[in-house]
C-alpha cells in the first residue's frame, strides 16, 4: 500500500504529534532530541538511526554533537509532512529509546545509550 504523499496542515501535525510524545514541529519539520552520554553513545544513535531510515527509505536530517542528536523530518517530495514523517519517527523512536523488558533474557546496557529531552 502505498503512502499519501498529501503534506499535512498544522492542525492535523499537532494532532498526530500527540502519539509521539517528545516530538515537536518547528514550521517545517517535526523533531526531537536525543541526549546521550557521550561520544560513543552519539555514534552509536546514528548510526541506528542511519541503518533504519535507509531501510526505509526515507532519510532524516540529523544535527549531531557530542551529548546528543536531533532528528528533524520533512517529505521534501511533498514539501511538508506526510505519513512518512510519522511512520519514520515512529520507527526512529522505537530503536533509539528500546532497552529489554524486564525479566528479558537479556540484560541491556547499565545505562541507556540515549534519552528523549
Amino acid at each position: 500500500m502505498a503512502t499519501a504523499e498529501r503534506p499535512f496542515d498544522k492542525a492535523e501535525i499537532t494532532g498526530r504529534l500527540k502519539e509521539l510524545p517528545g516530538w515537536g514541529y518547528d514550521g517545517q519539520a517535526i523533531f526531537r532530541t536525543y541526549a546521550t552520554d557521550g561520544w560513543k553513545s552519539t555514534m552509536l544513535v546514528v548510526n541506528a538511526i542511519a541503518y533504519v531510515c535507509e531501510t526505509a527509505g526515507h532519510h532524516p536530517d540529523l544535527e549531531v554533537s557530542w551529548p546528543k542528536v536531533t532528528v528533524k523530518l520533512w517529505t521534501h517530495s511533498a514539501n511538508g509532512i506526510t505519513d512518512k514523517d510519522f511512520a519514520t519517527a515512529k520507527l526512529i523512536e522505537q530503536t533509539v529509546l528500546w532497552h529489554p523488558d524486564k525479566g528479558s533474557a537479556l540484560r541491556g546496557s547499565p545505562k541507556p545509550t540515549a534519552r528523549g529531552e
